[in-house]
């Protein structure tokens, strides 16, 4: 199945933001720690105007913690940019945010000088519970389906910051049909526009290859499925998604593994790397700290 979904609103708000840029001191991308690259909107990287540039790796709690550290690395090498991994629901957490645009922008923030930032995200990564956490209080809809909000607004953080608050995008074009496939994984997809079938291989097939420790240990199977399919057959016996006869429900199967890795309880897992060799590294680091502390 070919996935393709692009709410109309999007790309009017796309052509907003564009202008919209020019009176912003900070830009905050709300990225999914899960998949950095895939969860970030490219078309955006030509609207920048040379603004700092925060890249939030929100859902970080839900993340391969290894391979979030050189996602991190990564992006840190780029020009202007900065990497922060977070759970947007801690506000403990959304401090360092705070922070760190108060470091980025040290002209503004002072009366009549507000720091003027922007937030901006595909659907689905969180940037509606960042803003809130920020606001402490409810100031942006949130909710488990993507493509909640769709209008911009200004919210006044009453600290000398100004957040501009716009709709989630995503790029009208997505050829790319593994980028499509992981964020449908990751829940940034509308219901609409997927098979859950398709999606379920999809991420079967990726955990079987990157993870199959956690598939094994949280669906207690002495041994993993061949296939794809046969693990989805799998899980679904041991969630209970059968039919008349006793066979399995696999689009119940798949809804329900979808669930339960998008919540994070078959464990941490990312969707993507940066590269091998940074994950080696930051592995490799993790190992020394680990020594460090022992």
């Amino acid at each position: 199945m070919t996935i393709r979904w692009y709410p109309g609103h999007m790309g009017k708000a796309q052509e907003q933001m564009a202008e919209a840029i020019r009176r912003i001191d900070v830009i905050i991308e709300v990225l999914d720690a899960r998949l950095p690259s895939s969860s970030s909107n490219h078309q955006l990287e030509e609207m920048h105007r040379n603004k700092p540039r925060i890249k939030v790796l929100n859902k970080n709690d839900l993340a391969d913690p290894v391979v979030t550290r050189a996602w991190v690395r990564n992006f840190e090498r780029e020009s202007g940019v900065h990497a922060l991994p977070l759970s947007a629901k801690q506000h403990s957490e959304t401090k360092q945010l705070i922070k760190l645009c108060q470091r980025l922008a040290p002209n503004r923030g002072r009366p009549g000088w507000p720091l003027r930032a922007m937030v901006f995200g595909i659907p689905n990564v969180g940037k509606s519970t960042l803003i809130n956490t920020l606001a402490g209080k409810c100031m942006a809809k949130v909710g488990d389906k993507p493509a909640i909000t769709t209008c911009a607004q200004q919210i006044d953080l009453r600290n000398g910051i100004i957040l501009s608050d716009t709709p989630g995008l995503l790029w009208p074009d997505m050829s790319d049909q593994i980028v499509a496939y992981r964020l449908a994984t990751s829940g940034a997809i509308g219901a609409s526009a997927l098979d859950y079938t398709c999606v379920g291989l999809f991420a079967a097939e990726f955990m079987m290859q990157r993870y199959p420790e956690l598939i094994r240990e949280h669906y207690k199977l002495s041994e993993l499925p061949d296939t794809a399919a046969a693990m989805l057959e799998a899980i679904g016996r041991r969630l209970g998604c059968l039919i008349t006869g006793g066979g399995v429900d696999i689009h119940r199967a798949s809804e329900a593994f979808l669930r339960e890795l998008r919540a994070g309880k078959i464990g941490r897992v990312s969707f993507e790397e940066p590269d091998q060799e940074a994950v080696r590294m930051a592995d490799a680091e993790e190992e020394a700290e680990k020594r460090d502390n022992a």
